[in-house]
């Protein structure tokens, strides 16, 4: 099996097995999948964290008004009374006006929380550093787990335009958000490995030939985006520690010249008298008058 370490960009995304002898059309798709994957578990973690903290959306057009402007306006959140968190709920304002304020309790939000925290794991970026592969299976066990921990702290369901009900229901709309410009479509996914693009007309074999054993580094790229940047020669910590290392030399030198040009006689090596002192067994002889 060839191993895949999967990049966008210079950021390391996940590691992926593959046999030489697969389509590289196959290849790309699933590769695209697990990345996209990967940033719906993302989505969903970040928007249930705000639903633990202050509970489910406010409709569209209740978001962002104050409670006078509510009420001016007559306004209702009729799902608000209908999804009522298990064990109810502990009233705690969004300041920015988007969820309603009704937040789960200790318990259902420690259960929100926790399966967060295991699905973040399952898709992390340290599985690279782990030589764990990512694979589809593991990406939708940790979406069912996510749902699964909705169910439990909201039996009755969630508002039909909370984006957590959109992204398991796959109705999300990503349009005009950063989140959604980091989505690449499978149709639009190219990989790239060494300078080359990975045409989808051929086989991973084509390119990295027959040794199943090999490790290549792969980059995930939206088609028309032309070549992604090259590898850096060295890494950002190891220039960190390269510019250290001139600066300090630097100060070095700098304090080599501030001092006088005879300043160096009065150091050991300087003494011409040290060696026959020193087969005298007179090194290091000390007096002073009494």
């Amino acid at each position: 099996m060839v191993l895949l370490h999967v990049k966008r960009g210079d950021e390391s995304q996940f590691l992926l097995q593959a046999p030489g002898s697969t389509e590289l059309e196959e290849l790309t798709v699933q590769v695209a999948r697990v990345y996209n994957g990967r940033l719906k578990v993302q989505r969903l973690c970040s928007e249930m964290e705000e639903l633990a903290e202050h509970g489910i959306f406010l409709p569209p057009n209740m978001q962002g008004l104050t409670d006078d402007q509510i009420e001016e306006l007559k306004l209702k959140d009729e799902w608000g009374e209908k999804c009522v968190p298990s064990g109810g709920a502990i009233f705690k304002k969004d300041d920015i006006g988007r969820r309603n304020g009704q937040a789960p309790n200790e318990k259902m939000k420690q259960v929100l929380k926790k399966t967060i925290e295991e699905a973040k794991a399952i898709i992390s970026k340290k599985q690279v550093e782990a030589g764990i592969c990512v694979t589809m299976e593991m990406v939708k066990d940790a979406l069912d787990q996510l749902r699964g921990a909705v169910m439990i702290v909201y039996p009755m369901g969630l508002p039909p335009y909370d984006p957590i009900r959109m992204e398991f229901e796959n109705k999300e709309d990503l349009s005009g958000t950063q989140a959604g410009l980091s989505v690449i479509k499978e149709s639009e996914a190219q990989l790239w490995w060494a300078a080359k693009e990975l045409r989808r007309t051929k086989k991973l074999s084509d390119y990295v030939g027959k040794n199943e054993k090999t490790k290549i580094i792969t980059k995930i790229q939206q088609r028309g985006h032309g070549a992604p940047a090259r590898e850096p020669i060295i890494s950002s910590e190891e220039q960190k520690q390269l510019m250290l290392y001139y600066h300090r030399r630097q100060e070095e030198l700098k304090r080599l010249e501030e001092n006088d040009d005879d300043a160096c006689l009065n150091s050991p090596w300087a003494d011409n008298t040290a060696l026959k002192r020193h087969f005298h067994g007179v090194k290091d002889i000390k007096w002073r008058p009494k």
